[in-house]
């Protein structure tokens, strides 16, 4: 039985037709494992046919995902790294033979994690605390901007890849609640997806605010169902202060600035995301979290903190040895991608300098290590002839 049964059809261009009504339910489920296309994925790697037929007829009891949805990416696609995604919290128990090892993998922290559980402690050590921020950026490393973000899950709740239709919509609500109660230079306005105004739609994309659908991966791993109901974008009057509502997790929070002033832009994330968590217990809700994972996410690369903390800035020394850039920085557990996106192809020079990380270090760390390596690079810069 073909592992992508039941694809939507695709146009004379190649892209998917937009289904609003397609759901997980409609996806035929194979017994037994067949061919994964990306053959270097950490799937590949990990996911035998013993595995696979252990798990092949469980369904998760939040939103009822079996293992099969959750390697769709990797099945049906020839380019994934990783290629697996959580529609739930009991995705990281339910599958935890073929979660863990790709987690351990991706994050480098099975060294980390057994010296956690021998010293009877946790391995998400959350630390969101700005005045630890020692270091900063260089008054001369020309940073055009920094953005700073991480992701949310809200417990109860299915995340992207298996939230109902009504649970989204239920988030949705939630979150309006909590925008309207935020406070001082973090209060602004929610745009809803549904219904948005060509003018706010037009304003969104200049911004560069305004996620789209038709992302194959997000699409096959089921995050685009039903759009665009249950989502949207909230930013505060200055647009410095950011979330996304129902992309690839339910929430990202996002805070952004021009210029290198990083502890300026962390401090407003800090502020912003513990007033949404204070107000969502005032509610009864928490975000989904664990220990061992550290925040829970949709793609498991971005467990523990969820946080990615980078600067864009001009390399033209570097751009001419971009596969070295992305080596050096992997070296400082850093990560080099063009400025417009990974996938994108980008000769302009401009870099997105962050952190490769999510879990086995606090916020603070990763923040700091992201300034560090920022300096680096731009001293080699410098350095080159």
């Amino acid at each position: 039985m073909p592992w992508c049964k039941g694809e939507p059809p695709l146009e004379p261009t190649g892209k998917t037709v937009p289904e609003k009504k397609m759901t997980q339910e409609k996806i035929e489920i194979p017994d037994e494992l067949g061919e994964i296309k990306s053959k270097d994925s950490l799937v590949c790697k990990y996911l035998t046919k013993e595995m696979y037929a252990k798990h092949a007829k469980h369904r998760t009891k939040t939103t009822g995902q079996s293992l099969y949805q959750c390697v769709r990416c990797a099945v049906c696609k020839d380019d994934q790294h990783v290629g697996i995604y959580a529609a739930d919290e009991d995705c990281y128990v339910d599958f935890k033979d073929l979660f863990d090892p790709i987690i351990e993998d991706y994050h480098q922290i099975k060294e980390k994690r057994e010296e956690a559980k021998k010293n009877g402690v946790a391995l998400h050590q959350s630390d969101l605390d700005v005045t630890k921020i020692k270091e900063t950026i260089s008054d001369d490393v020309p940073v055009v901007s920094t953005r700073i973000r991480v992701g949310r899950n809200i417990k109860g709740y299915g995340m992207s890849p298996g939230i109902t239709k009504e649970q989204r919509i239920a988030v949705e609500k939630l979150m309006i609640d909590c925008f309207k109660s935020l406070e001082g230079d973090l209060e602004g306005d929610y745009y809803p997806l549904t219904g948005m105004k060509p003018e706010i739609q037009e304003q969104l994309t200049k911004d560069h605010f305004l996620f789209k659908s038709g992302d194959e991966n997000l699409k096959l791993g089921g995050m685009e169902r039903d759009w665009p109901e249950g989502r949207g974008i909230f930013h505060n009057k200055d647009k410095t202060f950011l979330v996304w509502v129902g992309e690839e997790d339910q929430l990202r929070i996002i805070s952004m600035g021009t210029g290198s002033d990083v502890r300026a832009v962390f401090d407003r994330l800090v502020r912003g995301l513990n007033s949404i968590e204070k107000i969502l217990k005032s509610k009864g809700k928490e975000f989904q979290y664990n220990g061992d994972y550290g925040f829970f996410h949709s793609c498991p690369t971005n467990l523990g903190t969820g946080m990615r903390a980078s600067v864009h800035i001009d390399l033209p020394k570097w751009n001419k040895e971009k596969d070295k850039l992305k080596s050096r920085c992997k070296e400082m557990h850093m990560q080099a991608r063009g400025a417009h996106g990974e996938s994108t192809k980008d000769d302009s020079g401009r870099f997105d300098l962050s952190n490769r990380y999510r879990l086995g270090y606090s916020e603070v760390q990763l923040v700091q290590m992201m300034i560090t390596g920022v300096n680096t690079i731009w001293k080699e810069e410098c350095e080159k002839q």
